[in-house]
């Protein structure tokens, strides 16, 4: 089902844009234009408007020159106005210097005519050709909105002198199958196979990504059945897939399915180290539980299946998880008398399990031992430091390891400023970090900007909450699921119903399966809306009713107020006069109209 258009991000004041570029790859630019406001494009005779301009632009680009190619507006359109922030992805085709092509695409998707006919619109009036690079590219970077993605995959496949190769359709298959599409993904596949027109393109790894994805929603029955369906394209089914299917299975924390699966078929594809390797990791490493790694590391000593550098590396990293440092030493002394050469991963399980016990000292000693083994330590080395120091609240100490690293050489990772963001109390400090962290060209991360937003929802500091919320954008990070979510509950948190109102619709147009607690959250207030809205309601009509009975009695005077009027309204007799010049004496009616209350005080005596 197509999802409604997309919220408008269009106002109408023209402002300067400010252009930002970073280099990505030897032959791809990524160009962030940020526009402080929106700025007016005009473009000429309906066709793809260009603009040349020298912003900011890097050296290797501004000495040939750059043509930005944008996608015009609809037929007729006057003028074609761009929102707060949007991306572009500037691709560099071409071989040799002097013959270079630039080629600007628009794949920000989020203006109100950028639904699947708004997009195709554009893309058939872009005057651009597709390439493999270009295609790959445009789907990375809009692989969180399946729909603009599919539109653009089914554009590019109709251009002349373009067919899709197996990694475009694997990109495509990826991102339907991520968001649940698998029929969708299924038709690509029978696409793939090219019928009696064309070879197949289907690979092995064309039916692991769609194994992978059904183990990450959880449905073990079809991730076996996707299996089996290698026999259908007349792949072999060896022991080697067979480890594939329980890698993905143990990936995403199926391993008990997988487990399962292993001694069900030990007649099929015999046991031996790797298998076994791949479900003591499942228990050690995903699901951390050091009773069912036990019980795994019991069995193959049972029968027989011998211990590797790397069932060694699981489960120490096991127990450097769960601090039991006594466990970690004596497995790590049982590697040597049994020959076994440690690895990178093995010291690195170590070291973190002597720097939780708070053996700094050690940690950095065993360092030197890897140096001396000829192991090069690695940034997780100095993480697996960095990370319990920071735990420990040991700011210098982490620093002084940080500052070490780089020394070394050694480039520091998204996880080494993870460990930093956890433990700092101020925005200043946050924002210093995240200009240190592109100062190194370390780019942050979906994860990193989710840890942001959860952390200045905590902090209620909700200007800056949005603040990282668009920064997603400029940096080239589409909002996924999992940060939609987090930002909804952080609103509600902070009791900003509506907004969170606002961005939970948003995440519903984009395809996106809210969870069940935020579903629950947002119908209950829903409900609640609905129901104080009634309340209000029925107050306002009881309180018109009120009024309007009030006014009725009022009309309608009671006894003590007619009683009370009386004595202030002049009074009527009758009173028998003779008329002299009748001669019948009739009687006359005569209106004394005098105050009862002054009656009473002249002594007014009126007879009948």
């Amino acid at each position: 089902m197509i999802t409604p258009r997309r919220r408008a991000l269009l106002t109408s004041d023209p402002a300067v844009p400010n252009l930002r570029s970073h280099r990505r790859r030897s032959r791809t630019l990524a160009v962030v234009l940020t526009l402080k406001q929106p700025t007016r494009f005009r473009p000429s005779l309906n066709s793809p408007f260009l603009a040349k301009q020298f912003w900011n632009c890097p050296p290797e680009v501004e000495k040939e020159g750059i043509v930005m190619v944008g996608i015009g507006g609809p037929s007729g359109s006057g003028n074609q106005e761009l929102g707060p922030s949007y991306l572009f992805s500037l691709t560099w085709h071409g071989a040799s210097a002097t013959d270079h092509s630039l080629f600007l695409t628009f794949t920000d998707f989020s203006s109100p005519f950028s639904g699947p006919s708004g997009i195709k619109h554009k893309l058939e009036h872009c005057g651009v050709s597709a390439s493999s690079e270009l295609v790959v590219e445009v789907l990375s970077r809009i692989r969180n909105d399946w729909e603009a993605a599919f539109t653009f995959f089914l554009w590019a496949g109709k251009q002349p002198k373009y067919a899709h190769s197996v990694r475009e359709y694997h990109s495509m298959i990826s991102i339907l199958a991520k968001m649940r599409k698998f029929d969708t993904a299924w038709t690509l596949i029978e696409e793939m196979r090219g019928g009696s027109t064309g070879p197949s393109l289907v690979t092995p790894q064309t039916l692991m990504i769609m194994i992978r994805r059904y183990c990450a929603v959880h449905d073990v029955g079809r991730a076996i059945n996707t299996f089996y369906v290698h026999k259908r394209f007349n792949f072999q089914v060896g022991l080697e897939e067979f480890q594939g299917l329980l890698s993905a299975l143990c990936r995403y924390k199926n391993v008990e399915d997988a487990e399962h699966l292993l001694f069900c078929n030990k007649n099929v594809f015999p046991l031996d180290t790797k298998s076994f390797n791949i479900i003591l990791n499942g228990w050690c490493n995903l699901i951390v539980s050091t009773r069912n790694a036990d019980r795994i590391w019991q069995e193959m000593s049972k029968r027989g299946i011998r211990y590797d550098v790397v069932s060694y590396s699981s489960i120490i990293s096991c127990y450097s998880k769960t601090s039991t440092l006594y466990k970690v030493l004596k497995l790590f002394d049982e590697m040597k008398t049994r020959n076994i050469t440690p690895d990178r991963k093995v010291y690195n399980a170590v070291i973190h399990a002597l720097a939780k016990a708070r053996h700094i000292k050690e940690a950095v000693n065993l360092i030197g031992t890897m140096e001396a083994n000829n192991v090069t330590p690695d940034a997780v080395s100095y993480n697996s430091l960095i990370k319990p120091l920071c735990k420990a609240r040991k700011m210098d100490e982490a620093k002084e390891v940080f500052d070490d690293m780089l020394k070394r050489g050694l480039s520091p990772t998204v996880r080494t400023f993870h460990a930093f963001f956890r433990i700092l109390r101020t925005r200043e400090e946050v924002f210093e970090l995240l200009d240190k962290m592109r100062e190194l060209r370390c780019c942050p991360t979906i994860e990193t900007y989710i840890m942001l937003i959860r952390k200045f929802c905590r902090w209620r500091q909700l200007d800056d909450v949005l603040k990282i919320w668009n920064k997603m954008r400029e940096d080239g990070v589409s909002h996924d699921r999992s940060s939609y979510i987090v930002l909804i509950h952080g609103l509600f948190l902070n009791e900003k119903l509506e907004e969170a109102h606002k961005y939970y619709v948003e995440m519903l147009e984009k395809g996106f399966a809210p969870e069940p607690k935020t579903e629950k959250i947002i119908q209950a207030w829903i409900y609640g809306r609905q129901v104080t809205q009634d309340r209000v309601t029925d107050l306002h009509d009881d309180q018109v009713e009120h009024d309007t009975l009030r006014k009725k009695d009022k009309a309608k005077p009671s006894k003590f107020e007619k009683e009370k009027s009386f004595l202030h309204k002049p009074e009527t007799r009758r009173t028998g006069v003779a008329d002299p010049n009748k001669s019948n004496s009739n009687v006359l009616l005569v209106d004394y109209k005098v105050s009862a209350k002054r009656a009473c005080d002249e002594s007014i005596l009126i007879f009948p």
